[in-house]
């Protein structure tokens, strides 16, 4: 495939998931995978995984991971076609809504589909979740650590990146 069919693939792809990433780029997190992990084959489970804890662990907004993978793919024109395809669809649908939105402030309607859009986001989340956990634990030990983590982020006000810092060196002394 030419670079520029991959482009253009990638930026149709992303422009998609970008109008049901409702919540944020995790939201889409299991679709990029399943675009660029089962169906493409860029990247395997692990390099996805890797590349979603890099843009997790860099200060900046959680969609960083959308720019690594078209890094990955083509270079830096792929970074920044995938960054445009998931942030310009939905910034210009957002606009535009948002001027209706407005007008309707104390309607019923609104009420309702604002109420439903919050269980749809955590449900996207927590399946974004077990994407990059499916991607990343390759042992008993990894998935037992990646449980603990998930537990002690949930029910304490630790920072996360503290417990992911723990995690990482275990996975770098080789305990995991």
């Amino acid at each position: 495939m030419k670079l520029a069919d991959t482009l253009l693939l990638m930026l149709a792809q992303f422009a998609l998931m970008s109008l049901f990433a409702i919540g944020g780029a995790n939201s889409v997190l299991p679709e990029m995978h399943r675009f660029v992990v089962e169906q493409q084959g860029w990247l395997t489970h692990q390099q996805f995984a890797e590349l979603y804890g890099l843009a997790q662990g860099v200060p900046g907004p959680n969609m960083l991971v959308v720019a690594l993978i078209g890094y990955h793919v083509a270079g830096i024109p792929g970074a920044l076609i995938c960054t445009i395809g998931l942030i310009g669809p939905s910034s210009l649908l957002t606009y535009f809504v948002y001027r209706v939105w407005d007008r309707f402030r104390g309607s019923a309607w609104r009420s309702l589909i604002q109420n439903a859009a919050a269980p749809v986001t955590v449900g996207l989340v927590l399946a974004s979740g077990y994407i990059i956990a499916r991607g990343a634990d390759h042992s008993w030990a990894a998935a037992a650590v990646t449980t603990v983590v998930a537990v002690l982020t949930a029910t304490t006000r630790t920072h996360p990146l503290i417990w992911l810092v723990i995690a990482a060196a275990l996975g770098a002394a080789g305990l995991l």
